[in-house]
């Protein structure tokens, strides 16, 4: 409460502030920031939301998206000039400043108080402020309860309200994970009585597809799904080829590997999908097997305990060696008790 009583000291009056998230935002990522931007344009800030990276097209119906600054290479002067000017920077969704890639060093580097709001494991410590709490469902739980905690439900208006339910409905998977707690249903039950429309917002965001992106999806099951059913594993492997064939936008592998999970006995999913400059991979699972810990270790990643990621700097065709090596023994070593404690 005491950090609370200081950050709303702080934005009193109004300052130039940045909203920043990690790259490749998703819902969750691009909906706290911009449902904070409304909120603090709202109260008189000057405002600005800067993405390390772009993102989805199926993204880009939330309000105030026109106003985003997705970073580029040639914009970089201007972006840190703005970073650097700022006041207070809000880092949404990401413990760790590396998950803002370029934007990192001007982050770190800047003057102005940081305020950390997340639910993910192990933050790094850089926030002047920190509302962190990784039993929170999203990133957008928490924003909602920083702004009813400021100022109350009064200031949450229908774009505001949208964006949230946005967050919590990605972030649970449509309310389908165990982070779904009777809290999550009390909280949208207020945004739903705010102005959130729960129709449009789900079909903005599960049911506007590409012609491009459905063709793919029905290839990568057909030619790209591998199942291991011995081994409760079940995986895809996207080459760059695979995006140059389909013409794939950022965002159309989006959910792909919980077809994958969906598979009856499935313990594990993955999506190894080869990047200009790395390799990414996206882990799901099922009940008491860590994905988070499993790309931890072998993969310099993290996340939730059900829903992780990672990388790798090795080609393509070894990192999936490296894989499928590491998934014969996997079970021993993530269903341990000790590390889900």
């Amino acid at each position: 409460m005491k950090e609370l009583a200081s950050l709303k000291s702080l934005l009193q009056v109004p300052k130039n502030i940045v909203i920043t998230t990690h790259a490749n935002p998703d819902a969750d990522a691009l909906g706290s920031s911009l449902a904070l931007y409304h909120y603090l344009k709202g109260r008189g800030h000057n405002v600005l939301v800067i993405t390390p990276t772009e993102y989805p097209d199926f993204l880009h119906w939330m309000p105030g998206n026109e106003d985003v600054l997705a970073f580029q290479e040639e914009m970089a002067e201007t972006s840190n000039q703005i970073i650097d000017e700022a006041e207070v920077i809000f880092c949404l969704d990401f413990s760790s400043l590396n998950r803002i890639k370029s934007l990192e060093a001007p982050v770190r580097d800047a003057k102005a108080k940081k305020v950390l709001v997340d639910h993910h494991l192990d933050p790094e410590g850089f926030a002047d402020f920190q509302f962190w709490d990784t039993t929170a469902a999203a990133t957008a739980e928490l924003i909602y309860d920083l702004i009813v905690a400021l100022e109350g439900k009064k200031v949450i208006n229908a774009d505001i309200a949208n964006c949230l339910y946005a967050g919590i409905m990605t972030d649970t998977g449509s309310f389908k994970h165990p982070s779904t707690t009777a809290k999550v249903h009390y909280t949208v039950a207020s945004l739903i009585e705010l102005g959130a429309n729960v129709n449009q917002v789900s079909r903005n965001i599960y049911d506007t597809n590409s012609t491009n992106r459905l063709r793919f999806t029905g290839y990568a099951l057909l030619e790209k799904l591998v199942v291991k059913s011995k081994l409760e594993v079940a995986y895809f492997v996207i080459s760059r080829e695979d995006f140059k064939r389909f013409n794939l936008k950022p965002g159309d592998t989006e959910g792909l590997v919980n077809y994958a999970l969906s598979i009856k006995g499935i313990v594990m999913a993955t999506i190894i999908i080869e990047r200009e400059d790395e390799i990414r991979l996206s882990f799901r699972s099922v009940d008491d097997f860590a994905v988070n810990q499993f790309a931890n270790d072998h993969f310099g990643g993290g996340g939730h305990k059900n829903a992780s990621g990672g990388a790798s700097s090795l080609s393509l065709e070894d990192t999936v060696k490296k894989f499928e090596k590491l998934i014969i023994t996997y079970k021993e070593d993530y269903h341990s008790p000790a590390i889900l404690q």
